[in-house]
């Protein structure tokens, strides 16, 4: 996916370039910066000494030596002073550059940490709500993987009140696996009640009249076509929204090779996580999304964690992606995209 936050030591991602969150020096100190030159080897510091420094806000690229990946990007974060002194525009920059300087490079992978969240003492849910704002700004004008990633639990927090209030609604809704609501019971007797018609519509034998609830009407006409799998229902839908492809797809967090691969194989079965990121992105509401997965075989369970705080965010009516993903990582669940 075009972004993902991951669990990892930067100083081993086999990408093009991993980004350093670097002293104005550029000779390396503590955290995330010591690792890498440790990691590098004493290359990298020669290197490093012949650039003159680097400002805060800005970034500058070397050769990654016996890292696993091609370059280093070094670029210097803001300490956090209370917010009164441009830190966010000086981080924003922090990901801005380091993104050009990468692209400059022809990289197509690039993984950062968390800029400024450690002694800098930027607060963690800032530095990454201006992390993740930023970066996708970029994705969606250029195509590239974004990694964040997060050494150990201490080094992410999302919103506390976000944070709780999912916590929250968990603890209201979420059930075991050995316990069945009757909303689950309901809507799994919906859908075979469902396929069962498409059965006998295709079958030369007469069949008795189906009743579908209410919720089967979803979607305008688009829902009601039982035959239409996956694939052509999206194009469908993404055509209703008089939206362009890029769009969707990029709101989505899946990258351009897996959308084409979706566009031209009508009988494409995508991954749950794929499924539900596309009804993201088209913003359908919590009755459309079950009909709409249900066409890749999928559907939303009271017993999965994953499945109730996608549920809470599409009741919330909050369409932002990353910020889910932000969500599903901070309650180590799996992250909506490819």
């Amino acid at each position: 996916m075009p972004l993902e936050i991951v669990r990892n030591d930067i100083t081993k991602m086999s990408v093009d370039a991993i980004v350093n969150a670097a002293k104005e020096s550029l000779l390396g100190g503590g955290g995330v910066d010591g690792c890498i030159h440790r990691a590098a080897g004493p290359e990298l510091l020669a290197e490093c000494r012949t650039l003159g420094g680097c400002k805060t806000g800005d970034a500058k690229i070397t050769k990654a030596y016996r890292l696993p990946c091609k370059y280093v990007v070094h670029t210097v974060g803001p300490v956090w002073q209370g917010g009164k002194y441009g830190e966010r525009e000086k981080l924003v920059s922090c990901y801005r550059t380091s993104l050009a300087l990468a692209k400059e490079h022809g990289c197509e992978t690039v993984a950062f940490p968390l800029i400024s969240s450690g002694v800098f003492g930027y607060p963690k849910d800032q530095a990454l709500r201006v992390a993740v704002d930023t970066i996708v700004e970029f994705l969606m004008e250029n195509d590239m993987t974004v990694y964040i990633v997060i050494f150990d639990r201490a080094a992410y927090q999302i919103s506390g009140k976000l944070f709780s209030d999912i916590a929250e609604y968990i603890d209201d809704h979420y059930v075991d696996a050995h316990t069945d609501s009757r909303r689950e019971r309901l809507y799994r007797l919906r859908r075979l009640e469902m396929e069962e018609s498409l059965a006998c519509e295709k079958s030369a034998a007469p069949c008795a009249p189906v009743a579908v609830g209410a919720a089967g009407g979803r979607l305008d006409d688009l829902l009601n076509d039982l035959d239409a799998g996956f694939s052509e229902t999206l194009l469908m839908l993404i055509d209703r929204t008089g939206k362009k492809d890029s769009e969707i797809y990029k709101k989505a967090n899946v990258d351009r090779k897996l959308f084409s691969k979706i566009r031209n194989n009508p009988d494409y079965k995508p991954s749950k996580t794929t499924a539900i990121a596309f009804a993201v992105a088209l913003e359908l509401d919590l009755e459309e999304t079950r009909d709409f997965i249900a066409r890749a075989g999928f559907a939303l369970s009271r017993s999965s964690k994953f499945d109730v705080i996608v549920e809470y965010f599409i009741k919330q009516k909050k369409y932002d992606i990353f910020e889910i993903n932000e969500a599903l990582f901070a309650f180590d669940q799996s992250l909506l995209g490819a």
